[in-house]
């Protein structure tokens, strides 16, 4: 067994197709389809399932790959791990970075990322939780941007920043208060954001009660939600960083949250807990630093930047 047969067989189950895997590689096919063979051979297990229409990788055959995938990613560290040494950083770094959170941050933080460090080939991916969890596992991606309180064996958090909720009113719905207070609303005015937990546990913790009320609509996303409020009325709630896509009408109906509850979301930086490239997990930290609001920002971070 060798790297070279591991990384072939990686490729194939990216792509799940020879063709786009050798291209990928810059082989020919029938070397690729070789490999495999004489691999599978050795092994004497078949990895993958192929007929003229589809290739995909077989129960054993999934196993392998995941193992692969995790021994071809440390042997490709180590030469990056000495250029760390010598105060280099360069080399691959993959992350992932929920959906609730890449809207804000993404934009400014590749345009950043790319001047400061033009040496490191970034690649990033939008996953959930769980698909990022389980890529950290597997070796498929090296750290993980997501909110923060997940805890997972053999998976490290580091909290980066804390991002309070406003809330978002129609006109008609108590516009003169100067803040929100929850016992002004009721709980079938509210309009929450699918499959974004924080943004739901947040809203629920200062209904005036859950049993009021007869439903609770769901949207796909942040704009939905102002637009259903603008035209519906009602009120929904908002991370911080939203607020620069409101329009200037569209802030006049912003109100803080009064009083002592959950109006808060925090946002963790995740590793396994045996990654040891330090440097190159600053080069996160030190470029959200560049551009988020300093008052958002971890105090250990801004101090003492990532430490392992």
């Amino acid at each position: 067994m060798t790297l070279q047969q591991l990384k072939y067989i990686i490729a194939i189950n990216r792509s799940l197709s020879f063709a786009k895997a050798a291209d990928e590689l810059g082989v020919t096919q029938p070397t690729l389809s070789a490999m495999l063979q004489k691999l599978e051979e050795e092994l004497d297990t078949r990895i993958f399932e192929r007929s003229n229409k589809s290739v995909k990788p077989t129960p054993a055959g999934e196993q392998i790959i995941r193992q692969a995938e995790r021994a071809y990613s440390e042997v490709e560290r180590i030469s990056e791990l000495v250029a760390e040494g010598k105060g280099n950083i360069s080399g691959h770094f993959s992350l992932s970075v929920g959906p609730t959170i890449a809207p804000y941050i993404l934009p400014q933080f590749i345009k950043s990322y790319a001047e400061y460090y033009p040496q490191v080939k970034l690649s990033i991916a939008e996953m959930k939780a769980a698909t990022a969890f389980d890529a950290l596992a597997n070796g498929r991606i090296d750290a993980a941007i997501a909110i923060s309180s997940h805890q997972q064996q053999g998976i490290l958090e580091i909290p980066l920043y804390t991002e309070r909720f406003w809330v978002y009113l129609s006109e008609r719905c108590w516009r003169k208060l100067p803040v929100f207070k929850p016992e002004n609303l009721e709980h079938e005015q509210m309009w929450i954001m699918k499959e974004a937990q924080c943004l739901r546990e947040s809203a629920f913790s200062f209904c005036k009660a859950r049993s009021k009320g007869r439903r609770v609509y769901e949207a796909g996303s942040i704009d939905t939600l102002i637009r259903i409020v603008d035209l519906n009325g009602g009120f929904t709630i908002i991370p911080e960083m939203h607020l620069p896509f409101l329009t200037d009408h569209q802030r006049q109906n912003v109100r803080r949250i009064d009083g002592d509850y959950l109006s808060q979301r925090r946002v963790s930086l995740y590793v396994k807990d045996d990654y040891i490239r330090q440097r190159m997990l600053n080069t996160i930290s030190q470029t959200l630093l560049r551009f988020m609001p300093e008052t958002m920002m971890e105090p250990r971070i801004k101090q003492f930047g990532i430490k392992l």
